[in-house]
């Protein structure tokens, strides 16, 4: 197998600058609302996405939550935001969503905005917060149904734009696997060979492979959870797009990743013991 990682130019370098990462104000006016100065389109903030991405995610989450090294793999840029955060599972708390359409007060993203979060720190990490106004239109968003983007013209090119873990994760015996994709994926050609998951032996060799249960979340089409079927024992794993025509992951256009002919390796991370 031709091993590839994908997704990961400089992740160790990006890790090391996140890891200082912390809230410096910025799009932010002294009250905690949305600044004129953050780049985001004219007019109020509205409880649409759009609105919300170039209003909040952009200018302020991004100072941080970008790029491969992004904190628990939540990449708030306008490529990846949605897909990795409607109907995908917390990475501190699996059993919540990050964003739970319909329920805003068992959303992840608001409980962490808001503070009241079982693990970690509130967001903006650091500080000045958003104030509670512009959280709430994030709240009626999700509300209503935490609608997409009005559709656009998918991009040229299926591919994965991030993968949760990144590279070099250290994450538990459990950990909520996550892919986004850059157009819907077609979801009747997804089965159990669409992905592999493999136990990473001393030499690099695949020392056997996990069954994971692949699912799209409802209403992100862009998004595939793989979760284990069982906990991970400690220890190295990668997670493979096998070679065509091995691999069902397809968009709905039809077009296959690892279309070039060879196995694709998106990520490589290690489950560590429970502290």
């Amino acid at each position: 197998m031709t091993r590839r990682l994908v997704l990961i130019a400089a992740w160790s370098s990006a890790a090391a600058a996140v890891a200082g990462c912390a809230g410096n104000g910025a799009g932010l006016d002294a009250n905690g609302r949305p600044g004129s100065s953050t780049g985001a389109v004219n007019g109020p903030l509205t409880a649409d996405f759009a609105s919300i991405q170039s209003h909040v995610f952009t200018p302020i989450c991004t100072v941080c939550h970008a790029g491969a090294a992004a904190p628990q793999g939540l990449r708030l840029d306008a490529a990846n935001s949605y897909a990795l955060l409607v109907g995908v599972p917390s990475t501190e708390v699996p059993a919540l969503l990050r964003v739970k359409a319909g329920d805003p007060d068992n959303s992840y993203l608001v409980q962490k905005l808001e503070g009241h979060a079982a693990v970690g720190a509130r967001m903006p990490f650091g500080g000045p917060y958003l104030d509670q106004a512009t959280i709430d239109v994030i709240r009626q968003w999700i509300t209503d149904g935490a609608a997409p983007p009005a559709a656009t013209a998918a991009p040229p090119g299926f591919a994965i734009t991030a993968v949760t873990p990144a590279p070099g994760d250290a994450v538990d015996a459990r950990p909520s696997i996550v892919l986004a994709l850059s157009q819907d994926l077609d979801q009747t050609r997804i089965d159990a060979s669409s992905l592999r998951l493999e136990r990473v032996g001393p030499s690099g060799a695949a020392a056997g492979s996990v069954p994971l249960r692949l699912r799209v979340p409802a209403g992100n089409p862009r998004a595939l959870l793989a979760l284990p079927l069982s906990p991970l024992a400690p220890g190295i794993y990668r997670l493979v797009v096998p070679a065509p025509p091995d691999t069902g992951l397809a968009s709905i256009g039809g077009e296959r990743l690892g279309a070039r002919g060879d196995a694709q390796t998106l990520t490589e991370f290690e489950v560590v013991p429970p502290t």
